[in-house]
């Protein structure tokens, strides 16, 4: 059966054996009512989404939110829509149509507040975020958060705040640092050299390297950018780098224990569980923002 999504509800088939992934934005009274149907249904952190197994469970699953959510869904938005009414939103980055319509310049800030609303969701087609009135007292918690963040990102204020940078002190210091960042290079010990395509925690977050050049990294350069290699008695070489993808994040096996100070003096370690979960959801959110600019024909998804 192929997957069946609408806005955030999802539902597919599990690639590890009979079953079903399921997920939904949450709700507290929907996963109870939830578990108590499945009760053999456990959470999944890396998928963010529940494992069902059986044979039947995608059908059962399918079967459940057509019965439970529709109805939830009616007396929620009634209720949503009467306080709405007694306690209105009032700036000018929203509108009332069958739902609430936000429409601000981008900012990650306004896209992760707006994706923690359940069931909020991007319509590529006016451009827009649409949240159901289900949703109005989260929607009215993060508000603040939301039109500050879209304030700073109007352009006239990103122009200023552009023009009272430059002569901030460090500016020159943070240009250099992301023109450094964008050469995708890390510098590593000539007798310590990482294993090649394999998914290592660095000074840098994960990585994954491609190749050790073998071209010396001048000292000056290590000192302004990579200060932690200050202590490192070797020669120090670039090695070439890329992002591990979710999937080779999800299938790296964790170190047992924390990078030791050996494995940190020398800048690169196998990484802790903790650390994967951290490089797994940061990866999760980068594709999906990457897979929904692609169907939307690149330019109106808003985490690009």
């Amino acid at each position: 059966m192929a997957a069946r999504e609408h806005n955030d509800v999802e539902i597919r088939e599990d690639g590890e054996g009979p079953g079903a992934i399921v997920s939904f934005p949450f709700d507290a009274a929907a996963v109870e009512r939830f578990r108590d149907t499945f009760p053999r249904a456990r959470w999944n952190d890396d998928l963010a989404a529940w494992r069902i197994p059986g044979k039947t469970a995608i059908l059962r699953a399918a079967r459940w939110l057509d019965r439970e959510l529709p109805s939830a869904f009616s007396l929620a938005d009634q209720r949503g829509r009467d306080s709405f009414s007694f306690e209105p939103i009032v700036s000018p980055y929203l509108k009332v149509a069958d739902e609430i319509v936000v429409r601000t310049p981008y900012s990650r800030t306004v896209v992760e507040e707006l994706r923690a609303v359940p069931w909020a969701w991007w319509n590529g087609d006016d451009k827009a975020w649409h949240v159901p009135f289900r949703s109005i007292d989260e929607l009215r918690k993060r508000w603040p958060a939301i039109e500050a963040a879209a304030e700073r990102s109007e352009p006239e204020a990103r122009k200023q705040r552009r023009q009272a940078a430059k002569p901030a002190p460090g500016y020159e210091d943070a240009k250099a640092a992301m023109t450094e960042r964008r050469r995708r290079r890390y510098p590593v010990p000539a007798s310590e050299q990482p294993p090649l395509d394999r998914v290592l925690m660095s000074h840098e977050g994960p990585l994954v390297i491609l190749e050790v050049t073998g071209e010396v990294v001048p000292a000056e350069t290590a000192a302004r950018h990579y200060p932690w290699s200050s202590g490192q008695p070797d020669d120090l070489v670039w090695a070439l780098w890329r992002r591990p993808t979710h999937d080779e994040l999800v299938k790296t096996w964790p170190a047992r224990h924390p990078a030791a100070v050996s494995a940190l003096l020398r800048g690169w370690w196998q990484p802790t569980l903790e650390e994967l979960r951290i490089a797994r959801r940061a990866a999760r959110s980068l594709e999906r923002a990457r897979e929904t600019r692609r169907r939307r024909g690149g330019s109106d998804d808003p985490a690009g």
